[in-house]
């Protein structure tokens, strides 16, 4: 008898990273928020049609917002659906975090950018994080320090 291979589908795991952030950025606090979605956003979210490189966060109204985060809508899309890609998108976040958020990006200079959508369990879920900008001296020597690690675990594993 034949064996039957049951292949599955694997969905989990990262949707979309913004690796321009980790780049240009340092990273100070990072926060996990809920994203509120239209279900044919949704149905591109699992086939992987997003990006976040020219994206960040506002505040407005005492409320987190996704902005210039990309989601290509599918050719399957339904026909009584208008799908707008680069909608504002609003954030699910606790009252605590939007207020450290918020105090944090008013008064100390702080900037907000989204680093990672990902699945956890059915629900998508953005990371974002707290960051202040990198200056040309200070992005030289990330990649200077980066490259010593990497040549330095080259020697030790030989």
């Amino acid at each position: 008898m034949a064996k039957i291979s049951v292949v599955k589908k694997n969905n989990g795991g990262t949707i979309a990273q913004n690796k321009r952030a980790r780049h240009d950025y340092f990273i100070e606090e990072k926060f996990e928020a809920g994203l509120s979605l239209q279900g044919w956003e949704v149905k591109s979210l699992r086939a992987g049609r997003m990006t976040l490189s020219e994206s960040y966060v506002t505040f407005k109204n005492g409320e987190a917002y996704l902005f210039g985060a990309q989601i290509q809508p599918l050719l399957s899309a339904s026909t009584h659906v208008v799908p707008e890609a680069t909608r504002t998108r609003k954030l699910l976040l606790s009252r605590r975090e939007l207020d450290k958020l918020l105090g944090a990006v008013n008064q100390k200079g702080y900037s907000c950018v989204p680093l990672a959508c990902y699945w956890k369990g059915p629900l998508a879920k953005l990371e974002i994080a707290l960051v202040k900008g990198k200056q040309l001296h200070d992005k030289r020597a990330t990649e200077k320090d980066r490259d010593w690690q990497r040549d330095k675990a080259r020697i030790f594993h030989k």
